[in-house]
């Protein structure tokens, strides 16, 4: 809780799965309240230090606990995420103690045209607009704050980001290379090969050529996703001498685009290349994984071998070779499947992990499903419940728990109904 574990705090969930431990232990949160309110608070405003604390407690609010409501209340008054704290309580608290908390927000942006735009800012940015509709019934600040919104969301709409390019390829191209609006990665070559879909026709093909061999970096990358994306005849060659580029935008659109080719000649490509060391032979696995047949399956499994011998149960590209072996129901990777689901610190891998292991392990049922029972993604939970053994005493327990559990997501309730009330 004071340290968030996870790899990708927006991709991977954990406020139900702690909010449940607090629960079943019957756990204080003083150990919460002082992480949220330390003097950290003043100076790290970054909101991953406090995100998890915040939604664990909304969980809890929602399973009814008091103390939890009055620490979002606390915090959302005082606290540098308060606009975290403020989205907890506004899809749990009660119309009458949020608009008791509407001064102390209000409070937090001075009077003023610079206050003004900061609040107007809060308004357009919140994702949970209960609180500030109740607040603009009583407050007038509130209310211009909205207006302003709306006129400033309707003015960016109207307004370009930046510069356009004109309409030929080589004003692309070129455009491509100028740096990119405050807020980018500084780099275009995505939204560039867009543009070049729209504006390139057969003539253009020996500039764009050239510019994939010979180009500078944007616009090198920018002319090779087009190429790839129109399936060229000389696009596999040119991502074969790009992947090894030393520029990474370059190296990496190579891959990019030679992944989301569908022709047949760059799958039986990715089966010449995929015996190969280096990150275009990881490309082309994780191709096959995604789209090859059955008799890719040994090409998969060795590469999924070879990560994890390499590199770990969290090697990058993991996921996609773990897919692939559920895919072509590799029943020889089970082994390697366990693995990666035991030392996998991603929950999403763990997922991943376990739905191709619902597919190649005879033993799913009575092993790791009864265990994604309590796993703190609910994709996960589903999957579990779908296809744990039922004879086991502690999954039906597990699934009429989950049954009765307000909190549980809908997906989740409904596999678990689906096992419960069908054919066992």
């Amino acid at each position: 809780m004071l340290r968030d574990p996870r790899g990708d705090w927006q991709l991977e969930s954990r406020s139900l799965y702690y909010a449940r431990l607090y629960s079943e232990l019957e756990a204080g949160l003083d150990g919460i309240e002082q992480h949220l309110f330390h003097p950290d608070d003043l100076v790290d405003t970054d909101e991953h230090r406090t995100g998890l604390a915040l939604s664990v407690l909304g969980r809890l609010a929602g399973y009814g606990r008091r103390d939890a409501t009055g620490l979002l209340r606390r915090y959302a008054a005082v606290g540098t995420s308060w606009q975290w704290a403020l989205d907890e309580l506004a899809v749990r608290d009660d119309d009458a103690s949020l608009r008791r908390l509407g001064s102390a927000v209000l409070a937090r942006f001075p009077a003023g045209p610079e206050g003004d735009a900061q609040l107007a800012a809060a308004v357009r940015d919140a994702y949970e607009p209960r609180p500030w509709h109740l607040w603009a019934e009583e407050h007038e600040r509130v209310r211009r704050a909205f207006d302003d919104a709306s006129f400033h969301r309707w003015q960016r709409q109207l307004a370009p980001a930046g510069p356009t390019p004109g309409w030929s390829v080589g004003a692309v191209l070129e455009w491509a290379e100028q740096p990119g609006p405050a807020g980018s990665d500084g780099h275009r070559d995505a939204a560039a090969a867009r543009c070049l879909d729209a504006v390139a026709g057969p003539e253009d093909r020996p500039e764009l050529l050239a510019a994939a061999r010979f180009g500078p970096a944007t616009a090198r990358a920018a002319a090779l996703r087009h190429l790839a994306g129109k399936e060229d005849p000389a696009a596999l060659e040119l991502i074969e001498a790009a992947a090894g580029a030393p520029e990474r935008r370059v190296a990496d659109a190579a891959l990019c685009s030679f992944e989301r080719m569908r022709d047949t000649r760059s799958l039986d490509r990715a089966r010449l290349w995929s015996a190969r060391d280096d990150a275009l032979g990881a490309a082309a696995a994780r191709m096959l994984a995604a789209r090859g047949g059955e008799a890719d399956a040994p090409r998969v499994l060795a590469a999924l071998r070879n990560l994890v011998r390499r590199e770990g149960a969290d090697a990058a590209g993991m996921g996609p070779l773990v897919d692939g072996a559920g895919r072509l129901a590799v029943t020889c990777a089970a082994p390697l499947l366990r693995h990666v689901y035991r030392e996998t610190a991603s929950s999403q891998l763990r997922g991943r992990a376990a739905r191709a292991l619902a597919v190649t392990d005879p033993a799913f049922a009575s092993g790791f499903a009864v265990e994604c029972l309590w796993d703190c993604e609910e994709s996960t939970r589903s999957l579990a419940a779908a296809h744990a053994a039922i004879g086991d005493v502690r999954v039906l327990a597990r699934l009429r728990r989950l049954a009765a559990d307000p909190a549980e997501e809908a997906e989740v309730q409904s596999a678990v109904r689906g096992r419960l009330h069908g054919p066992r």
